[in-house]
């Protein structure tokens, strides 16, 4: 006899914000992409951990060249009102999304595409160059139709559709609870029976808070079960109280850039060196983020490639390093190098002014104080910071997290290409060598391992040292302590919590082996 999930049961989540678009092709905010996840399917889906999973798709074939991509769809696909789901739908999507009018903000993802249809179950995209991280678009949720395609470009804002709207996605909306103003306070959802997947286990009943105070204040009163994207020090206090944090990646690198066209003395790799040496990860992870993150010692996670075998980091280990290239502290405890008649060794460190990066801020300043290095940290609000540091490259040093994508493609942030604005190589690094390796990672269909290519990337980038680099910080979801079945992909948006949910469950029910078997091919 073994336990297999059964349906039962309703998860109750808090979010902040109010639904307005939850339309695959307008959805901007956490909420409205929330919804769109739920009711929404795409050809693929979001798989745990790194890669992708046939949805809509049953499967499908990248020609030789990676210029023309082939899918073919379940057969017998419906959406929530009953109507079929076939290869017309999709190219609908697609032309839609690419139609200016329309003013999708997933229109850049398609430039260049072009889709064709192959017969009711088959449809065809032909890219004009190879792009290797193409599959992370079919994963925009197909749209019905029959029910959009009579709406003009100038109503497609407006449509009743884009708060009650008709999926195919894992659930259906049942109910929307207003307040008198006519703002939706909650949506209830029940399990699309004919979802591709399979029926999801368990209801869904998605409540709406103004601000952060007051989805944290339902949580604590048990008005709701689980909340998304909570701060590392609620997450202590939830777990304490028998919630269950959940953990996933955020592809996201926070680092310290070296501007060294404004402050030369990044240009010593001597310096660079002693900076990185100096600063030890987990100490520093679990001050800023109660230790909830991953360190990194690279551009990339260990996740992604392998680690440095030695990392060790000390302030000992930096002062003999610079001890041995012959900078020493004078008198008045500052770092130079008499011989070369330098300067003291000082630098202004730009962050914006959000508590965890304060910390962080003020732990390396006092490391690197302790190596004679006088550091001048200057906080801004994140929009100041955006216009009037980061775009004119207006520091010497930025600490700063880069949102490098679920796919990690860091060609945005270090191809030389991208070194001034409105490019995002906030280190204005260049390289040859590195350009080519991102151009082959991103565009080569001759590249047979990617993990190869970032490996070499990586090591090229470290060998270069144009940044320290700190941390990957988790994405956190506390559930309640009797939710079972969650496996979270890596997290680019918080709605990709919700791409594994048909497999959610409450319950489960002692049958014989056989049948369990038997049960896991439906």
């Amino acid at each position: 006899m073994v336990d297999v999930p059964i349906a039962g049961g309703n998860l109750t989540e808090g979010i902040i914000g109010s639904p307005r678009f939850i339309n695959p092709l307008l959805a901007t905010s956490d909420v409205d992409r929330d919804l769109t996840t739920l009711v929404y399917s795409g050809l693929l889906r979001l798989a745990p951990g790194l890669g992708y999973e046939p949805d809509l798709a049953e499967s499908y074939e990248v020609s030789d060249d990676g210029l023309t991509y082939t899918f073919h769809l379940r057969k017998n696909l419906r959406w929530s009102d009953g109507e079929d789901l076939t290869a017309e739908d999709v190219l609908f999507t697609i032309k839609r999304v690419q139609d200016q009018a329309y003013k999708s903000p997933r229109r850049g993802s398609w430039n260049g595409v072009t889709i064709s249809k192959v017969d009711d179950q088959t449809v065809q995209f032909s890219l004009k160059k190879p792009y290797n991280f193409f599959l992370e678009n079919t994963t925009l949720g197909i749209m019905p139709m029959h029910l959009w395609e009579k709406v003009k470009p100038e109503q497609f804002p407006l449509a009743s559709l884009n708060t009650n709207p008709i999926g195919s996605g894992p659930y259906e909306i049942t109910s929307i609870n207003k307040d008198k103003a006519g703002i939706p306070l909650s949506y209830s959802l029940k399990p699309f029976k004919k979802f591709a997947l399979g029926t999801p286990r368990i209801n869904l009943t998605l409540h709406f808070y103004n601000n952060e105070k007051e989805l944290l204040s339902a949580l604590e009163n048990s008005e709701i079960g689980s909340a998304s994207a909570i701060t590392p020090t609620f997450a202590n206090d939830l777990s304490k109280k028998g919630y269950k944090i959940i953990r996933a990646p955020l592809p996201r690198t926070f680092a310290v850039f070296l501007n060294s066209s404004r402050n030369q003395i990044f240009i010593d790799p001597i310096i660079r060196q002693a900076l990185d040496l100096s600063i030890n990860r987990e100490p520093l992870i679990q001050e800023v983020l109660s230790g909830y993150g991953v360190p990194l010692y690279g551009v990339l996670p260990k996740s992604i490639v392998d680690e440095p075998e030695d990392k060790t980091r000390s302030i000992a280990q930096a002062k003999e390093l610079l001890k041995d290239n012959g900078w020493e502290i004078n008198d008045q405890g500052e770092l130079e190098k008499k011989k070369a008649k330098t300067g003291p060794v000082t630098f202004t460190l730009a962050t914006a002014n959000i508590n965890e990066l304060k910390t962080a801020a003020e732990i390396l300043a006092q490391n690197w104080g302790k190596l004679g290095i006088k550091v001048n940290t200057e906080v801004f609000e994140p929009g100041d910071l955006n216009q009037e540091v980061i775009r004119p490259r207006r520091y010497d040093a930025l600490l700063f997290g880069e949102v490098v994508g679920r796919d990690y493609d860091l060609y945005p942030f270090w191809h030389s290409s991208q070194r001034l604005d409105p490019g995002l190589n906030i280190a204005l690094y260049v390289n040859n060598e590195t350009d080519k390796l991102l151009e082959e990672i991103r565009e080569s269909s001759e590249v047979e391992n990617l993990r190869e290519k970032y490996q070499e990337l990586s090591d090229e980038i470290m060998e270069d040292q144009p940044a320290i680099f700190l941390y990957q910080p988790d994405f956190l979801y506390a559930v309640p302590s009797d939710l079972k079945g969650v496996q979270l992909p890596i997290i680019a948006s918080p709605a990709d919590r919700f791409s594994g949910t048909y497999k959610w469950y409450y319950k489960t029910d002692r049958v014989w082996s056989i049948f369990a078997r038997i049960a896991s091919y439906f």
